[in-house]
């Protein structure tokens, strides 16, 4: 009997050195960072040492106080690390991840099983949006990723994607920040007057609107959006049909437009061409006679009878170059 009690001690001595003690060793891989909690409470640093948080700056005045979270002491990768058995330590992958957009995480038929998006524009058109996000954990807030939201993931896409639906329906075309020429043609899109062609047409300026609203997602949720691409905007098939008839006629209107403004600036060239030679003609015809004139003012004013043996000279001239002449006889 003193053996087995002996046995089931040493077994017990055994199980709590493997369990408690070789087991209590861990280490942090590079790309993770890792959190320790002792009886449930997180490590944290000394109160104030993350108080100017930078991302808090772009919440919303009465958002300030609901996300204010207790900074955690990050163990940084490395180790072999000990811990407590009432420790426990919690690992987190701080790797940037990409996620399709339109995935939904609680309802995966969702979103036509999460590959498109459906959003209403302006103009009551109903749109797909494909694209992805890229995303990772915030370091610096692991508190509301570990603890403060249940499914971070699934919170900060449903931000996401209120933010995106809410741009796509008030969303209008920026202003064009060069004048348009009189002679140049309309773009067809702009004719139209449709907002899923100004969607299409300033996907950077949405993407952009994206990436700025969405910059606070670190202190909300601890997840941190490093960019959102939008790739693709699609309409119902019956409305992008009508589109293309229409920009297809707008097409054929600019081309004639241009045809004719390049016709007309031929003309107006070839106009200020023949101008130019005819004026350049006139002006050949002119310099003889000006020429003549300031030599006849010169032998005129050389001597009385200078101007009087000129004019003879040049009536015998031209009298030996005619072959019949006919003089008046007084």
């Amino acid at each position: 009997m003193t053996s087995i009690t002996l046995g089931i001690v040493v077994g017990l001595i055994g199980w709590f050195l493997v369990r408690y003690i070789l087991l209590s060793f861990y280490t942090v891989d590079q790309n993770e960072r890792a959190v320790k909690t002792s009886f449930g409470r997180a490590e944290r640093l000394p109160a104030g040492a993350g108080v100017d948080d930078p991302f808090a700056e772009y919440l919303r005045p009465e958002e300030r106080e609901r996300y204010i979270y207790p900074q955690l002491l990050v163990i940084q990768p490395g180790g072999p690390y000990f811990k407590w058995p009432w420790e426990r330590i919690y690992k987190v992958s701080i790797a940037t991840q990409t996620i399709n957009m339109a995935l939904d995480l609680e309802s995966p038929q969702a979103n036509s099983s999460g590959t498109e998006l459906d959003a209403v524009t302006k103009d009551q058109l109903n749109v797909g949006l494909k694209g992805q996000i890229r995303y990772r954990v915030s370091e610096r807030h692991l508190y509301p990723y570990l603890f403060g939201v249940k499914n971070p993931t699934v919170h900060v896409m449903g931000y996401f994607v209120s933010i995106l639906r809410e741009r796509i329906a008030n969303f209008e075309a920026p202003p064009a920040t060069t004048e348009r020429l009189a002679s140049q043609p309309t773009d067809a899109s702009a004719v139209s007057g449709v907002s899923i062609n100004d969607l299409r047409k300033n996907l950077r300026d949405l993407n952009e609107h994206m990436d700025r609203e969405c910059i606070s997602s670190p202190v909300r949720y601890g997840i941190a959006l490093d960019a959102s691409l939008i790739t693709e905007i699609d309409a119902p098939a019956d409305v992008e049909s009508a589109m293309a008839a229409i920009n297809t006629a707008h097409n054929h209107v600019s081309s004639d437009i241009s045809l004719a403004q390049a016709s007309a600036d031929q003309k107006i060239v070839q106009s200020k061409r023949a101008v130019e030679i005819e004026t350049l003609k006139a002006q050949a015809e002119v310099e003889p006679l000006l020429a003549l004139a300031e030599q006849l003012r010169a032998l005129q004013s050389s001597g009385p009878g200078a101007l009087a043996s000129y004019m003879r000279n040049v009536r015998l001239q031209l009298f030996r170059q005619a072959e019949r002449v006919i003089m008046e006889v007084k």
